[in-house]
């Protein structure tokens, strides 16, 4: 059965790794019900936000999920996360927990890179000033880069023979030795067909050689970069530097601190605040908006005040968001995620008499470029398949691809095939 995708969360000491990790698995803040938050000590539960397709049908109101939660079409939907830990300059070659880092990474399909943008830790995570942030950029890229490519030089030779002898293709050869990594053969061929190679790989210089493990590297880990730590007067100008040498497209300006403490407010009732968006009030904002009992929010001391609205000021009103929530969600795009949601009944959306009159209570994550086949062998393992329905009663085929409004609400029907 295919996996669940799994995200990785990689940073130096001090980056702001474990503050942004436990704002991503915080579920007390949800509503709904949670399988588990933490899974062993290194893997644990985050939510990603994704339009829910109740919303679309005009039946929020029903919308209850089994895991997660759904707020006015806004769903919240689990998602593994790996902490990856032991990154310091050197990993490839054993340095600190290189060689348990490398091994935890492989098992990662998207990476998410926490930069402590404000350049008051060095490279190791000790306190300084002035340090340059993008230099962690370069070398998260460089350990892995240099991982894989020492892996496949030590053996080139002994490849090259092989893959002569037995007259593999490229792909089937270098999939051969990628697999550790937790290769494909699409993934393979997404990179050779990337460089346009011409001459066959026995022929391959050294220079060619790592070509094709940069372009592996990008296909196989694609990494959100979240620039940490924004609130800080130094961080301006390290931003302006990355984001002129980076795609704006992996790049989320986060402040993981800020979220967590809005989330304690939140819970200890001081505001009301809506994850992921600029928004967030207190007992005052209320009774000036006409509610006389301040939405039953507490007072704030003075200093308690103060720390909010700097937090608005440096935070939420400047760059929109605390950026922490934006992260899975850009990750996901990297990914190209689409949620589908499993029904009992294509018509009424229901999961049948257990759910009452619920709706969309699952929604399981498959990569783009999956099929209706692929969506059923994660949700129903090996059990035999009769027919498969989409909204409305319409018959799909297993080979029709899954996207975000299409052929994405399916109601899989088990037992022997039948004519239609």
């Amino acid at each position: 059965m295919p996996r669940d995708p799994l995200i990785g969360l990689v940073g130096k000491p001090s980056s702001g790794k474990s503050t942004t990790l436990n704002s991503l698995t915080d579920a007390s803040s949800k509503v709904g019900n949670f399988p588990f938050t933490t899974i062993d000590p290194q893997r644990a539960i985050g939510y990603l936000q994704i339009s829910c397709a109740c919303a679309r049908h005009n039946v929020s109101d029903k919308c209850k999920p089994n895991y997660g939660a759904c707020v006015d079409g806004r769903r919240s939907v689990p998602i593994e996360l790996l902490d990856v830990a032991g990154l310091v300059p050197g990993a490839h070659q054993g340095k600190g927990l290189g060689n348990k880092f490398l091994d935890d990474l492989r098992h990662a399909d998207a990476l998410v890179h926490v930069v402590d943008v404000s350049g008051t830790t060095d490279a190791e995570g000790k306190a300084t000033r002035g340090y340059d942030p993008s230099q962690d950029i370069v070398w998260l890229r460089t350990e892995i880069v240099q991982w894989i490519l020492g892996n496949l030089m030590d053996k080139w030779g002994s490849i090259k023979r092989r893959h002569v002898a037995v007259k593999n293709t490229a792909v089937e050869t270098l999939q051969n030795q990628f697999s550790g990594y937790g290769s494909t053969t699409q993934v393979v061929a997404r990179c050779l067909d990337r460089l346009g190679l011409k001459e066959p790989l026995e022929q391959w210089s050294n220079e060619t050689i790592q070509k094709v493990v940069n372009a592996f590297a990008d296909e196989k880990f694609p990494t959100v970069i979240a620039l940490n730590k924004i609130d800080h007067p130094d961080s301006d100008k390290n931003i302006s530097k990355i984001a002129k040498s980076h795609d704006p497209k992996t790049l989320v300006l986060t402040s993981a601190i800020s979220e967590v403490f809005l989330r304690r407010l939140a819970k200890q009732g001081f505001v009301r605040y809506v994850e992921g968006s600029e928004i967030v009030d207190t007992r005052e904002d209320l009774i000036d908006e006409g509610d006389p009992e301040g939405g039953g929010l507490k007072e704030m001391d003075d200093k308690l005040k103060n720390r909010v609205e700097n937090l608005k000021d440096m935070v939420l009103y400047r760059f929109g968001s605390t950026g922490v929530v934006q992260v899975l969600t850009r990750a996901a795009e990297l990914l190209g995620l689409v949620p589908v949601f499993p029904v009992r009944n294509v018509h009424s959306f229901s999961s049948g008499s257990t759910g009452g009159n619920a709706v969309f209570r699952d929604c399981v994550l498959v990569k783009k470029g999956s099929t209706v086949g692929d969506v059923y062998r994660k949700v129903m393992g090996d059990a035999p398949l009769a027919y498969v329905e989409t909204a409305g009663g319409v018959r799909v085929s297993e080979d029709n691809i899954v996207a975000v409004g299409k052929n994405d609400i399916l109601s899989f029907k088990v037992g022997r095939a039948q004519d239609p």
